[in-house]
């Protein structure tokens, strides 16, 4: 009998990876991973530390919100890049809270009570809005055309502009000393403002790897100076376990309330948008081919991040778009570098010390730090903007409007503090009544009236949101799907 030839490799070749499904080596993806994680660090500890200071949480239970927001992270973006079913756009996307829910989340708490009973009351709305997140997928990923530059633009400043005002609350000291003597203490802008210059000092040396992790870097470095003066008790971490697991529900079991949980569903309206922007922007950027299917994926891992996030005592969650910088910057487009990095977050979440350490950043440091998170999401949101035609009466009025709603909470408070307290869950929140304004009026003004140049060209989109990314990394900031948020983010 005759004996078959051997084949050769070259006889045979091997369908080309692509490079977002290459397995790199266990040393680069550990590399690669945490450098992920450093990019995503500094914004990712800002929204358990905001709202669990305004809710009034003692230190054990921010240290516990902070370690719950790691490993949720983690979890979550396994889920996005890895990908399980329909779940998961299986691309170098990072998973973050969203900085479109803190206003609304702190509104959700106090009003119910603050601490951990306003916590409950978040949570409820919270899983309401995941799972609303996951079903309507399929459908959103249809009306991308009609959230335009000028729509996720005009979010994303709004989102930036209106959380400034929290950064500058805590670099005066923070909001537990407002009113009194301290508040505004000379020494307390002394720290925020050597955090912010010596961030600025980093970005401008201009060194890729330095800039994406700036951000951390100002609070390490603006914490080890505070300690040095006496400023900082680190006290609680030795007292801290090594290990804990955040278990479902630890605050009780959530509650459920119509308004909060309206309030939440908008925020997760808002977040679909910013989503929907990274997808097209991480697409654009590593060479994969996005179509509704793909945006759907990713906003259903959203809304299954979302329910976790409510079970497991965290946030709403979005993509980080500093992490689309990153992936810009250092041309590293696997997928399992994502996973990878996502190892790293739920390690980090089991670890009570770290989340200690995180708690004990003085005030004014996180105020310095989260000027510059903050002031970049509002950057990016206006580079975005420069999409939009402004020229035309209608969009610059639009803009305006929506500005204008934005600021109203935060400026006339007594207007809102005389309506119904289910009322004020929903609109005493400038991102979530400035984001409602501009996409109910844009629908009014560009799509109800069939204005066929508002829709938007997702390929030039793309190549600006991938710009837009690279641009928030230098400074660490957050999520946006466009961009953060974020610090969501952003």
């Amino acid at each position: 009998m005759a004996r078959l030839a051997r084949q050769t490799p070259q006889q045979f070749p091997r369908k080309p990876v692509h490079p977002v499904d290459e397995v790199l080596p266990f040393g680069k993806l550990a590399i690669y991973g945490f450098q992920h994680v450093l990019a995503f660090y500094a914004a990712a500890v800002v929204v358990p530390i905001m709202l669990g200071n305004a809710v009034g949480l003692s230190r054990e239970e921010l240290v516990y919100l902070i370690n719950a927001d790691l490993l949720t992270c983690g979890i979550a973006s396994i889920i996005q890049a890895f990908g399980i079913w329909k779940i998961g756009v299986r691309m170098p996307l990072v998973q973050g809270a969203t900085f479109t829910a803190v206003s609304p989340m702190i509104a959700i708490g106090l009003g119910a009570g603050g601490g951990t009973a306003g916590l409950l009351v978040v949570y409820g709305a919270v899983i309401t809005a995941g799972i609303a997140t996951f079903l309507f997928a399929p459908f959103f990923s249809k009306l991308v055309k009609y959230f335009p530059p000028l729509v996720i633009g005009t979010i994303l400043t709004i989102i930036g502009l209106t959380l400034i005002p929290q950064a500058l609350q805590d670099a005066a000291g923070g909001a537990q000393l407002a009113g009194k003597p301290e508040f505004g203490d000379p020494k307390n802008l002394a720290y925020a403002l050597g955090t912010l210059l010596f961030i600025l000092a980093i970005v401008r040396i201009g060194k890729p790897l330095l800039n994406s992790v700036s951000v951390l870097l100002g609070l390490v470095v603006g914490t080890a100076v505070a300690w040095l003066l006496g400023d900082v008790d680190f006290s609680a971490v030795g007292s801290a376990h090594w290990f804990g697991v955040s278990t479902p529900f630890h605050y009780g079991m959530p509650k459920f309330e119509a308004f909060p949980i309206i309030a939440m569903i908008v925020v997760m309206l808002i977040t679909m948008v910013e989503t929907t922007g990274d997808v097209y922007a991480i697409g654009e950027i590593t060479g994969r081919p996005v179509s509704n299917d793909t945006v759907a994926r990713a906003l259903r891992a959203d809304g299954v991040a979302t329910v976790l996030g409510g079970v497991f005592n965290s946030f709403p969650y979005t993509t980080f778009a500093q992490n689309i910088g990153l992936v810009r910057m250092s041309r590293v487009m696997s997928r399992f570098v994502v996973v990878a990095a996502g190892g790293f977050m739920i390690v980090l979440g089991l670890l009570p010390k770290a989340g200690t350490v995180v708690a004990a950043i003085p005030h004014p440091v996180l105020g310095g730090a989260s000027l510059a998170l903050f002031g970049m999401v509002a950057a990016v949101g206006i580079q975005i903007l420069g999409k939009a035609d402004l020229r035309a009466e209608r969009n610059a009025l639009i803009l305006a409007v929506s500005l204008g709603a934005a600021f109203l909470p935060t400026s006339v408070a007594p207007f809102f503090e005389r309506m119904p307290q289910e009322v004020r869950a929903v609109l005493d929140s400038g991102i979530t009544l400035g984001g409602l304004t501009v996409i109910v009026l844009n629908l009014v003004f560009n799509v109800f009236t069939r204005n066929k140049s508002m829709e938007i060209d997702w390929d030039e989109y793309a190549e600006d949101e991938g710009e837009a990314g690279a641009a928030v990394a230098p400074a660490g900031s957050a999520p946006a799907g466009p961009a953060p948020h974020t610090p969501g983010g952003y």
